[in-house]
């Protein structure tokens, strides 16, 4: 039995003080300080929070990379590399996020991560796959190959359904929805709306077949106009879940409000989006095989185009609570609760409660992080 004394503990609707966790693998209690006594005796660890906050580890259901390495890279170094670094950043949990690329280097990717989420995490845990693209429509390919775009197809991801959680795709690609009904008939998998030029009309009626959750909503999609509300209206009037870039670049910080006050803040779902340059400095890096110039932590295409982020996904928690003005709890659970529950998972991890992984995160007022704890496993000390 471990312990963490000291800290301000972030549950889902308050903040605990003069509690102390109690831990192994799992979230054994929460006991008052002042009844500790002999118990804490019997720790074989015991953790000073020093007054910081204690809270649920962080979820990023959409990263490409990190510390100059990628998913599609197809290494076990790269995926060691990514677990370890955004663990940092208090992600204890992660959905590797592949790119369109020829079928040979995303089945690469694909049976890279399925050898490494076998493995013990010495950082975040590899939770499954989110596989954005290859079936997405060219107008908004943003930075992925337009080479490589292809049209839906089951077979193309029959043998990875048992890790691919989430996949994302531009419906008016899918004749008559068939692809998306033969997922839902036959799999888990969350798909997800992105890179799309779908009409209003195309983008609801996705929706209505299985569609549940939207690919860093307002980016690469058809944008919400008062005659043509395209896929972003079609997300803004229905339940399904928001991936947001909250980076103050991929979107204004105006929209933060807008989106949490239209959608609620259970629906919404901080992202990062990083790329292979995130925790880096500025330069010259890489993406699905593009050039990608870093400048003030904005990364672009040759042309212009946006290029994923180098964004930490306790920054984007940091924006959400500073131009939104919801409290802690609110917002940490935009990274944790919320993906926890799109993902199924939310038994668990996702929050603080008895029975849950020890997925935990002290972190100071700025949300500097100062110790990540993986299934009971310190694997990032500040």
């Amino acid at each position: 039995m471990k312990a963490i004394i000291n800290g301000k503990i972030i549950v889902e609707k308050e903040v605990l003080d003069n509690r102390i966790l109690l831990y192994s693998d799992k979230i054994m209690g929460f006991i008052e300080s002042k009844a500790a006594g002999e118990l804490l005796q019997n720790c074989q660890e015991i953790v000073d929070a020093k007054g910081n906050y204690v809270s649920p580890g962080f979820i990023d259901m959409h990263i490409h990379g990190s510390g100059g390495y990628d998913i599609m890279d197809g290494t076990e170094e790269s995926l060691a590399t990514i677990s370890s670094i955004v663990a940092k950043n208090g992600v204890t949990g992660i959905l590797a996020t592949t790119m369109t690329m020829n079928r040979e280097k995303i089945y690469t990717a694909l049976d890279n991560i399925k050898h490494f989420m076998g493995k013990e995490a010495q950082g975040a845990k590899i939770l499954g796959v989110h596989l954005e693209g290859p079936f997405i429509n060219r107008k908004y390919k943003g930075a992925q190959a337009d080479e490589f775009i292809i049209e839906p197809d089951f077979s193309f991801i029959e043998k990875y359904v048992d890790i691919i959680k989430v996949m994302t795709l531009a419906p008016e690609m899918d004749e008559n929805y068939k692809f998306i009904k033969e997922v839902k008939e036959k799999t888990k998998i969350i798909l997800s709306m992105g890179h799309s030029n779908a009409e209003y009309e195309q983008a609801v009626k996705a929706i209505e077949n299985g569609v549940s959750h939207a690919t860093h909503t307002f980016n690469a999609m058809s944008p919400l106009n008062h005659r043509n509300p395209g896929v972003v209206g079609a997300v803004l009037n229905s339940d399904i879940y928001c991936e947001l870039i909250a980076d103050k670049i991929h979107v204004h910080p105006a929209i933060f409000n807008i989106l949490a006050t239209i959608k609620g803040m259970d629906k919404v779902i901080l992202i990062t989006d990083s790329m292979r340059a995130g925790c880096l400095h500025d330069g010259i890096s890489e993406l699905g095989g593009q050039k990608v110039i870093i400048k003030n932590n904005t990364a672009r295409l040759e042309d212009g185009t946006l290029a994923g982020s180098t964004l930490r996904l306790n920054h984007a928690i940091k924006n959400f609570m500073d131009y939104t003005g919801n409290g802690i709890c609110q917002v940490v659970k935009l990274a944790s609760l919320n993906p926890a529950k799109e993902l199924g998972i939310e038994k668990d991890r996702g929050s603080l409660e008895v029975g849950k992984y020890s997925d935990i995160v002290i972190l100071d007022e700025e949300f500097n992080i100062l110790k990540t704890i993986v299934e009971g496993k310190t694997v990032y000390t500040y």
